[in-house]
C-alpha cells in the first residue's frame, strides 16, 4: 500500500467518524427537542404544586456527569439488563439514546428559563388587547424563541463534545460506533497524534461554529430588547 492509499484511507475514516458524530448527535438532539421544548414551555407557563422541586431536579440533571448516564444505560442495555433483549449495546442507537438523555434536561431547563424571563407586563398587555389563552401562549413562546433556539444549540454542542457515555455504550468500534471524541482518545493513546490532531481540529471548528451561532442569537436578541446608550451622552 503506497502513501496515497494510506492518505485516502485515513481521509475516508475521518469523514466517516465526522459523519457518524453529526448523525448521532443531530438525531438525538432533535428527538430531545421535540420532547423537552413542550415540557419546558409548560413548566414556564403554569404554576403547580411541586414546581420548585421539579425545577431544582432539572437544574441538577443539567450537570449530570455523562459517564454516569453511560453507566446506567450500559447496565440497562447489557445482556443481563432489562433492555438486553433489544441488542442495542455497542450500536449507534445506544449512543443516540445516551445523548438524548443528556440533552433533555439542558433543552428543558433553558427553555423554561427563556419563557420565565418574559416580562409580566407583556402578558398583561396581550391580555388587555383581548387575546385568548391559546393566543397568549403563542405570543409568549414567540417572544422566547431565541432562548429556546439557544437551548437546542447548547445541547448540540454539549452532546457532540461528550466522550464518557458514548464510549461506554458505543464501544468505540471502528467504522461503526467511533465518534470524534472517542477517536481522539484512542488515537492519542496509540501515539497517532496526526490523526488525533486532525479530528481535534474538526471538533474544535464545530464547537466554534456552534458558539458563534449561539452568540449571534444572543446578540440579535439583545439588539432588539437591550437598552441603548443615546448618542451625545458624556
Amino acid at each position: 500500500m503506497d502513501l496515497s492509499d494510506i492518505f485516502g484511507q485515513s481521509l475516508n475514516e475521518v469523514f466517516g467518524i465526522t459523519a457518524l458524530s453529526f448523525r448521532v448527535t443531530g438525531i438525538a438532539v432533535a428527538a430531545a427537542a421535540l420532547l423537552a421544548i413542550p415540557l419546558g414551555s409548560l413548566l414556564g407557563l403554569f404554576d403547580f404544586r411541586g414546581k420548585r422541586v421539579l425545577v431544582t431536579l432539572i437544574n441538577t440533571l443539567m450537570g449530570l456527569p455523562p459517564v454516569v448516564v453511560g453507566l446506567m444505560l450500559y447496565l440497562l442495555l447489557s445482556r443481563s439488563g432489562a433492555l438486553g433483549p433489544l441488542d442495542l449495546l455497542y450500536t449507534p442507537t445506544a449512543m443516540m439514546i445516551a445523548q438524548f438523555i443528556m440533552a433533555i434536561p439542558i433543552i428543558m431547563g433553558l427553555s423554561y428559563s427563556a419563557i420565565s424571563a418574559i416580562p409580566q407586563r407583556l402578558v398583561e398587555r396581550t391580555i388587555s388587547l383581548g387575546a385568548t389563552r391559546n393566543q397568549l401562549v403563542i405570543v409568549i413562546i414567540r417572544e422566547a424563541r431565541v432562548g429556546i433556539m439557544a437551548s437546542i444549540v447548547a445541547a448540540f454542542g454539549g452532546a457532540i463534545s461528550e466522550v464518557g457515555a458514548i464510549m461506554l455504550v458505543g464501544g468505540n468500534i471502528r467504522y461503526f460506533t467511533r465518534a470524534l471524541t472517542t477517536a481522539i482518545v484512542l488515537y492519542t493513546n496509540m501515539g497517532e497524534f496526526g490523526m488525533a490532531i486532525a479530528l481535534g481540529l474538526i471538533l474544535l471548528s464545530t464547537s466554534f461554529m456552534i458558539n458563534l451561532f449561539l452568540t449571534y442569537l444572543q446578540m440579535k436578541d439583545q439588539g432588539t430588547r437591550g437598552p441603548k446608550l443615546p448618542k451625545g451622552v458624556d
